[in-house]
């Protein structure tokens, strides 16, 4: 992103954080960077930490600081509350980004006017490591410029994926949004069953966490489809050829059950999007 785009953050939480401390790390400087945010605390350990403008509300911004990107970091909850006072800007021509869960383009429009530039996003928790990965979605009214710029923002924290249509994103919230907790599920239950065959359960979640983050570095870095490094290590008539019969077993393999999850969650990532 060029040094000279203004960024104005929402909200300055954990997702909010994440993002701010990746967008420092790759350039972005600290005077083309405001920060709302109304815990004092919070406030206090940014301006001691990372040296940035932080505000307790936007009434305080200076006339001389212009958002080209206004990043919405603040619960969903809480947008109702605070997304209107931010209509001056979209109007202005700077592009809204919001990482809120559940809130549509059409809720940032309904606030920010309809001519307004949204870009609506789900990203997952490995973004607070820089290892997440972000679906975005473009409304008609942003341009290439900005979408570029979004873009690069995002890729602070991990990859990025745009979608075309906003209907894919309860899909994407299903798969990589809720994804995290699925994997920590795996984690959990490897090493309880490690536990259940005799290993001691300190022995057995240590094994369970680091093959699982292990096998999680070796497909990003791989050119190689999931498939293939799967068939990689698993030998005719071995063990995990033995252990794979068990988990893709017809209708109560873990390809049916993962399918029925992501359908649960998609459906009601819809449910909250009203």
């Amino acid at each position: 992103m060029p040094e000279t785009q203004n960024i104005l953050l929402v909200g300055c939480g954990k997702m909010g954080g994440a993002m701010l401390r990746g967008w420092l790390s790759r350039g972005v400087a600290t005077e083309n960077v405001v920060v709302i945010e109304p815990f004092e605390d919070a406030a206090v350990a940014l301006r001691d930490e990372l040296s940035v403008t932080v505000l307790d509300d936007v009434t305080a911004i200076s006339p001389a600081f212009a958002p080209d990107i206004v990043v919405f970091a603040v619960k969903p909850q809480a947008m109702d509350d605070i997304v209107p006072f931010y209509a001056g800007f979209a109007a202005k021509g700077a592009v809204s980004l919001s990482i809120a869960a559940g809130r549509t383009i059409s809720y940032f429009e309904g606030h920010l006017g309809k001519g307004a530039a949204i870009v609506r996003t789900m990203p997952n928790t490995p973004a607070a490591v820089g290892r997440g990965i972000t679906a975005a979605c473009a409304n008609s009214h942003v341009s290439s410029v900005q979408r570029v710029a979004c873009e690069n923002l995002l890729e602070a924290v991990g990859d990025v994926v745009w979608v075309e249509s906003e209907d894919m994103i309860d899909a994407v919230t299903a798969v990589s949004g809720s994804g995290p907790a699925y994997v920590f599920w795996l984690i959990e239950c490897m090493a309880k069953a490690g536990e259940a065959q005799g290993l001691p359960a300190d022995i057995a979640a240590r094994l369970a966490r680091a093959t699982v983050a292990g096998s999680g570095e070796l497909a990003r870095q791989s050119d190689e489809a999931a498939g293939v490094l799967r068939k990689n290590v698993t030998s005719p008539g071995g063990t995990t050829a033995a252990a794979l019969d068990v988990l893709m077993a017809g209708e109560d393999g873990l390809e049916q059950l993962m399918g029925r999850a992501i359908d649960a969650a998609t459906r009601r990532s819809r449910e909250l999007a009203g």
